[in-house]
């Protein structure tokens, strides 16, 4: 079940890709399973079809539907690939994390920042003792 938050600051669209990502991630969505017309989801959910359409078109974009003309837009089997490139990607992250010597939790931050704001921006501890001399350590 799909539900778009109207007072919520996330744009419809992203409501609508996160929510359709998360079930196929979770094969709520099997492989294969035909989504509905961009039209329908539009007029089911009460949005433009824009909005949806946009949506589709990011998860196409990520590998997660794939669309065969006029037969529709389908849960595509390669979502799985994309599920391992993202562990690949979080392994060589903890392997660059543990490098530089930054604990788990500014780690996380880091990757939240990112995953929110689209950048991965310096988090808030950073930030507070960067302005100092000595870069915030004790004396």
């Amino acid at each position: 079940m799909i539900v778009i938050d109207s007072a919520s600051p996330v744009p419809p669209f992203e409501q609508l890709r996160a929510q359709l990502a998360r079930q196929i991630q979770d094969n709520t969505l099997a492989v294969g399973t035909k989504l509905p017309t961009i039209r329908r989801l539009a007029a089911d959910l009460n949005l433009a079809v824009n909005t949806v359409g946009r949506a589709y078109r990011q998860l196409e974009e990520a590998g997660l539907i794939e669309t065969r003309g006029p037969a529709g837009s389908f849960v595509s089997a390669s979502g799985e690939q994309g599920r391992e490139r993202a562990r690949r990607a979080a392994a060589e992250y903890a392997e660059v994390i543990a490098g530089v010597g930054i604990d788990t939790d500014e780690a996380i931050r880091i990757v939240q920042a990112a995953l929110t704001n689209g950048t991965a921006a310096t988090p808030p501890s950073r930030l507070a003792t960067s302005h100092l001399p000595d870069g915030g350590r004790d004396a």
